[in-house]
């Protein structure tokens, strides 16, 4: 008996396909292609079973899609730099760079071992100097642009890692990374205006409709979170320093004679303004506030303070009291609200807790009434429908010149600050006549200087006064470099277009434009959902920005989305603080590399979470064993034998019928025909027709089966397969296979029997029954419905119906 040895065989492969170069892309723009990509990793060191599940969907469509004779890139490479390299630093005293490239060699041999079909030859990381280049060209044709700018304002700052975060890089109050609790640092910073791009990243999600999952579409359009309002002033009762007045957007102006009182946020430029004549209590309060990150200060109880100061209601002209409040945010409109408590959930809460009056504008029986309604006590709006009122209130602050109908999106600009060593330094100069000035961009690329002390005190850069020094363009005076470094997601933002062209023109350019044109967009893009309002909303937005540029001609990066589960053991997701992960390489070696593949593919669809069930491991290897040891049943031909099925059992029929089912269900599983690629219906389906090959015992059956079933399953299992086609077949039979439509006929059909039209019973007949069988049998099964009745005549409809006319 031929005895399965996993290692051997898997090591035999790869090193075969490796020497071949088999996996790698053509320039041939001629060829049908397919750009299949899974979210590049971090290099921690050692991937994990959530990397292996990814890679391995990845790699399932890619070897599927070129065995159809596509020309298929699927590469691989790490999104190096970030804060991990650098506490790293900390804890073991090695450098970052040496850190990250031992563990880049690390994830390589483990990738390796799992036999997934990576372009090697275009592999990268972003930490590579010939990629730090190129991305400081985008940052400063950005700047040039006007789409990159620097000012002052409180920022999320993570104690633990000692950096600036986004907004989206904040879950529940804490670091996106150590989970370190935020706080608010105010601070100066480069933003990216990627609001410029607010519409078009909204109005392209229809673009996405049916390509990308329904869930990560409406996580984008609540992010961007498009509003239309009114925007306009309320006048201060007495001047404050510069201050006569505070602007106000609102998207309920049909509600604004129910203002009682308006909210600032702590941040508010008023504010301070105002704290240092407000009492010690006050002003602690304040400050608390604003040292409580965002979305602790609106999950939380509603507090605020009173400023002692009013504001004129523009249209009654009655005094309004002004707030600090909590839930007003500085960045979403102007960090100002009107209060209108009858009609507004937050605002109702508040004034309760304060004892602030309410003002009924909208005709209702309870308070605060939130739906639209009929307006009272709103002067010459009264009786109007809210729908209609809020347009009207617009056009009269627009004709009064109090103010304009307004969009407002709740999307912010993108802060890419980091204040830390390990990241692409921002190109920027600082001279104290010239101001900020761009790097000449002959001196690209900006590189990190290797002597750094990095203590986890401050940012080391900043420290670092020989590489600091420089020269400015402008005057030639003294000048010093930006020690901020870009945020890790500018570098993932954009790294999809560098796998598209070939290694040897990397040092002259970004990406070449006809190599671009022919890869992009991806056609299938492969990660986690929880990226779905960063790196993806962020890479459509870099994809637009270099196409305005001139590098590229297309809006949208990724055609289609699938957005895999996590895998989770014991009830909990995999997690090294939690202890429960399992190692990839403790699989391959007891079990080998196609059983880790074919369980992480045959445990859960794609799109589900996937438990991890050792005994499950177990169960796809005893499959794989005997789909190996079973083979010695099949003869040696370099085509796939032909098989005539009237001499066949009817054990052998359902045999051939379950292998073209299994090849049916492959087809329509990689066209889509069913959604998320559910690779787990194909393997059972595989699994099926090889235990109906086992009930049967003809030795072309056997041959035909295996040469069907290896094409199946080479995608999945690709070691094992490409063993028996060498023993057995030609390595040319990994291609497509015309599916046989007799293998799936059936045998028997059921005909209707009718007398005199009317249906009287079903009879199950064989094909080849002769008519006067038929009829026999026809009239045994209506017996009594024409004893004693004329057969005018008998009518047999093959396959389908036999009908007797009596009288």
């Amino acid at each position: 008996m031929m005895e399965y040895q996993a290692k051997d065989i898997e090591q035999k492969w790869q090193d075969y396909w490796k020497k071949q170069n088999i996996h790698e892309p053509k320039q041939d723009f001629n060829l049908k292609k397919k750009y299949i990509l899974s979210m590049f990793p971090y290099p921690s060191g050692a991937i994990h079973m959530g990397h292996v599940r990814n890679y391995c969907i990845g790699d399932a469509m890619a070897r599927y899609y070129r065995k159809q004779g596509y020309n298929v890139l699927h590469p691989i490479g790490f999104d190096a730099f970030g804060m991990p390299a650098e506490n790293a630093a900390i804890k073991n005293g090695i450098h970052p760079k040496k850190w990250t490239y031992a563990n880049i060699d690390t994830m390589d041999k483990e990738l390796d071992s799992l036999g997934l079909s990576f372009s090697k030859q275009r592999e990268f990381a972003t930490c590579d100097e010939d990629y730090t280049k190129w991305e400081q060209k985008f940052f400063l044709d950005m700047w040039k642009k006007g789409l990159v700018y620097r000012k002052k304002a409180f920022l999320n700052w993570c104690p633990n890692d000692k950096t600036v975060l986004a907004n989206e890089q904040v879950s529940d109050g804490k670091c996106w990374r150590c989970s370190t609790g935020i706080v608010q640092k105010e601070m100066y910073q480069y933003y990216i205006k990627i609001t410029d791009y607010a519409q078009e990243l909204l109005d392209d999600l229809r673009v996405l409709q049916d390509k990308w999952p329904q869930a990560v579409l409406s996580m984008q359009e609540n992010w961007i979170g498009k509003s239309l309002g009114l925007q306009f002033d309320f006048a201060l009762e007495k001047q404050i320093s510069n201050f006569k007045a505070f602007e106000v957007f609102t998207t309920r102006p049909d509600t604004i004679f129910g203002v009682t009182y308006c909210a600032l946020a702590p941040e508010h430029p008023l504010v301070k303004e105002v704290l240092p004549t407000l009492d010690i209590q006050s002003q602690q309060k304040i400050i608390q506030m604003q040292n409580t990150p965002v979305r602790n200060r609106t999950m939380a109880q509603k507090e605020g303070v009173n400023l002692r100061i009013f504001a004129i209601h523009p249209l009654t002209k009655e005094k309004v009291p002004l707030w600090v409040a909590n839930f007003v945010l500085i960045d979403y409109g102007s960090g100002a609200v009107m209060g209108v408590p009858a009609h507004d959930e937050r605002d109702y809460l508040f004034a309760k807790e304060y004892q602030i009056p309410l003002k009924q504008v909208i005709e209702s029986t309870e308070l605060p009434f939130l739906d639209d309604g009929i307006l009272c006590n709103s002067g010459d709006f009264n009786g109007i429908e809210t729908s209609k009122a809020k347009w009207q209130i617009i056009e009269f602050f627009e004709v009064n010149k109090l103010g304009k109908g307004v969009v407002h999106f709740k999307l912010k600009d993108w802060g890419i600050s980091r204040q830390r060593y390990w990241g692409a330094p921002i190109p920027l100069l600082h001279c104290k006549d010239c101001g900020i000035l761009p790097q000449d961009e002959k001196k690209l690329p900006i590189t990190l200087p290797q002597d750094v002390v990095i203590d986890g005190e401050g940012n080391p850069l900043d420290k670092h006064q020989s590489w600091k020094e420089d020269i400015c363009p402008k005057c030639g005076g003294k000048a010093t470099k930006e020690t901020d470094t870009m945020d890790t997601f500018f570098q993932s933002s954009w790294y999809f277009l560098r796998y598209a062209t070939p290694r040897d023109l990397w040092i002259q350019m970004p990406f070449d434009k006809q190599n671009t044109k022919y890869w992009l967009p991806v056609d299938e893009y492969i990660g986690g959902i929880e990226h779905a309002i960063l790196h993806l909303l962020y890479a459509r937005f870099f994809t637009k920005v270099l196409r305005d540029l001139g590098y590229i001609d297309f809006s949208e990066p990724f055609e289609n989305l699938l957005t895999q589960g996590m895998v989770l053991k014991d009830g909990a997701k995999m997690s090294k603080s939690i202890g429960n992960i399992v190692e990839p390489n403790d699989i391959i070696k007891k079990y080998g590399a196609d059983t880790a593949r074919l369980f992480v593919l045959f445990a859960a669809p794609p799109t589900r979470e996937l438990e991890w069930i050792d005994s499950g491991v177990e169960g796809a290897y005893r499959f794989i064993r005997r789909f190996y040891e079973k083979s010695e049943n099949i003869q040696k031909t370099k085509t796939m034998p032909i098989v005539h099925k009237q001499d066949l059992s009817e054990k052998q029929r359902y045999a051939r019928k379950k292998i073209y089912e299994a090849l049916i269900k492959s087809n329509e599983i990689f066209a889509k025909k069913q959604t998320g690629y559910a690779f787990n219906t194909l393997i059972a389906s595989c699994m099926e027709a090889f235990n109906a090959l086992n009930d049967q015992d003809n030795l072309q059956i056997w041959t035909e089966g295996y040469y069907v079933l290896s094409n199946i399953l080479e995608p999945i299992i690709p070691h094992i397969c490409w063993e028996i086609s060498e023993k057995f077949f030609d390595f040319s039979n990994f291609g497509s296979i015309e599916i046989d439509e007799s293998a799936l006929e059936e045998d028997e059909v059921v005909l209707v029997v009718t007398v005199n039209g009317k249906k009287r019973a079903d009879m199950k007949v064989n094909k080849q029954m002769q008519q006067d069988e038929i009829l026999l049998l026809a009239r045994e099964k209506v017996q009594k419905w024409i004893d004693g009745q004329n057969i005018i005549k008998e009518v047999v409809v093959p396959n389908k119906l036999v009908n007797f006319v009596v009288k």
